[in-house]
C-alpha cells in the first residue's frame, strides 16, 4: 500500500519503520504516519461494514432458499 500526502509518497513498510522508531522520528514523520494509519483505518472500517452487509444478505438468501427447499421435500 502506498500513501500520498502533500506530494509525500510513503509505503506501508516506511510507516512500519516510523511506528517502530516513533521515539526518535521527527514530528513530520509522525504526522505522515498518523495520516496513513487514519486513512487505512477508515478504509478498513468501510470494507468491514460493506462485507457485513453482504454477509447479512447472503444469510437471508440462504435461509429463504433452504426454507423453500425443505417445504418442497416435506422436511
Amino acid at each position: 500500500m502506498e500513501y500520498n500526502s502533500e506530494n509525500i509518497k510513503v509505503t506501508a513498510n516506511e510507516i512500519s519503520e516510523i511506528i517502530r522508531e516513533h521515539k526518535t522520528r521527527s514530528n513530520k514523520d509522525l504526522v505522515v504516519a498518523l495520516e496513513f494509519v487514519k486513512k487505512d483505518f477508515e478504509l478498513t472500517k468501510e470494507s468491514l461494514i460493506k462485507m457485513t452487509e453482504h454477509l447479512d444478505k447472503l444469510e437471508v438468501a440462504y435461509n429463504t432458499i433452504l426454507k423453500e427447499y425443505k417445504s418442497r421435500n416435506g422436511k
